[in-house]
């Protein structure tokens, strides 16, 4: 029977799930209304098995974007899923949020010899989240904190088109502007983890689920308010 997954993307500020059984994703909602991951991701959630005519029950894994990412928006994303997964007693699918913003790049990208991919995701000030991947989607550099500037990138760009994607890209593109440069416009949904959680999943290349946490990069610091008394 081909399995029903359940995927869930809260990393940034985009709120989506999607559904998927067998070789399709059969559902998915999606919101940009920034930072409302716990008031719509349940919601979501009940939404796609709706749309899917599918039950709770027939989910056989939840896959989750785990990082880099904003550390409230995953954490909300990782209580969600790891609930389900215990109170299904099924496993746990850890898909790199970079990751998932190279795959929904690969499907508005022309078809271009010696291309790589660089997703970025806004970690604040000039800072992006970002690494290197290659056309099946496999990082081949490590991810990195970057400050980009005119240098950066600019070794690859001599010898490779690169597509740059990810709600980092805004702030990035004034100083790229390499003619091997690509900016491709990539919603961060839910659904563009499918091809790499279907091959995880038949390969049964699972979380521990007691002891997973999201890839969060920089340690969160609490800030200790300036408003006497608090």
């Amino acid at each position: 029977m081909p399995p029903t997954l359940l995927f869930l993307e809260t990393a940034t500020e985009i709120c989506s799930v999607a559904l998927s059984k067998g070789e399709n994703i059969i559902a998915s909602v999606c919101s940009n209304k920034g930072n409302s991951h716990s008031e719509h991701l349940f919601p979501f959630i009940e939404e796609v098995l709706d749309k899917g005519k599918s039950k709770i029950s027939e989910i056989k894994s939840v896959v989750l974007s785990i990082g880099p990412g904003s550390y409230t928006g995953l954490r909300i994303g990782a209580s969600a899923a790891k609930g389900i997964c215990y109170a299904l007693n099924i496993p746990l699918i850890g898909i790199s949020t970079l990751q998932s913003i190279v795959f929904g790049a690969k499907c508005q990208q022309k078809s271009e010899q010696n291309v790589l991919f660089c997703p970025m995701i806004d970690a604040r000030r000039m800072e992006v989240f970002t690494a290197i991947f290659d056309t099946n989607g496999e990082a081949i550099t490590e991810v990195e904190s970057k400050i980009v500037d005119e240098t950066t990138f600019l070794s690859e760009l001599n010898s490779n088109i690169i597509c740059f994607s990810g709600n980092g890209i805004c702030k990035c593109k004034p100083f790229i502007q390499h003619q091997n440069a690509r900016f491709v416009d990539v919603d961060l949904n839910a659904a563009n983890m499918f091809t790499p959680a279907l091959h995880k999943f038949n390969n049964k290349q699972f979380e521990d689920v007691a002891y997973f946490e999201p890839y969060y990069f920089k340690e969160y610091l609490a800030r200790k308010s300036a408003v006497k008394g608090l």
